[in-house]
């Protein structure tokens, strides 16, 4: 609906001479909103990212300061363009695509170049990818019985990942080279018990699913 009467055609009840028009005009507009903005700029900033990541072999300190640049950008905007839109209902079917494929690519990529430069054990990268892949999919499985809320745990879990990664892309030494080697673990670990308390909720939420549908399909006979 555009909030124009079908009466301003001139009462017959027929739509306006650039009515599709029109409503197409605000319907492109609503996908320009801030919120969309910043995950385009999001997605734009992977492959800015990776290419700082792996100037001069990627062990550059210099560009490694810029890739972390480029990440800690992607990580803020993540928790901003989420906020906008719901707080300003600009929710959009581009948004709900294209905002969790940029939060796990720009994530995805950072672990990635980490191990591909051996600063990360590839497990590392295989327990944390898995998890999230993981779950993408387990969503979608049960999304006709609900959709499993983001937790507290989860969000933890998401600033844990982005500190670490972000620690590991700088070019630390010293107790900072120590201490981002705790900050990962705590991580992985929260990477891995929140993954199962969403494997949890996944199975109760099909099973409740399944048996309120049985019990519809019993009453209807």
């Amino acid at each position: 609906m555009t909030g124009v009467p079908a009466s301003t055609g001139g009462g017959t009840g027929r739509p306006a001479p650039g009515g599709k028009l029109g409503a197409a005009a605000v319907n492109q507009a609503s996908l320009w909103n801030i919120a969309n903005i910043l995950t385009m700029i999001r997605l734009v900033l992977v492959p800015a990212f990776v290419l700082l990541m792996l100037q001069d072999g990627g062990y550059d300190p210099v560009w490694r300061a810029w890739a972390w640049a480029a990440f800690a950008v992607a990580m803020i905007t993540d928790i901003f363009d989420g906020h906008l839109a719901r707080t300003y209902n600009l929710v959009t079917d581009f948004g709900k695509i294209a905002d969790p494929i940029a939060d796990k690519a720009i994530m995805a990529s950072g672990l990635i170049c980490l191990s591909a430069l051996g600063d990360l054990p590839w497990w590392v990268t295989a327990v944390i990818l898995f998890r999230e892949l993981g779950i993408t999919l387990m969503r979608f499985w049960v999304i006709r019985h609900g959709v499993i809320p983001a937790s507290r745990g989860g969000k933890l879990k998401t600033l844990a990942q982005g500190t670490a990664v972000g620690m590991y892309v700088l070019a630390l030494t010293g107790p900072l080279a120590t201490l981002r080697f705790w900050v990962m673990a705590v991580a992985v670990l929260l990477t891995v018990i929140t993954g199962l308390d969403y494997v949890r909720q996944a199975i109760v939420m099909r099973r409740r699913g399944m048996a309120k549908a049985r019990g519809a399909v019993g009453g209807g006979r």
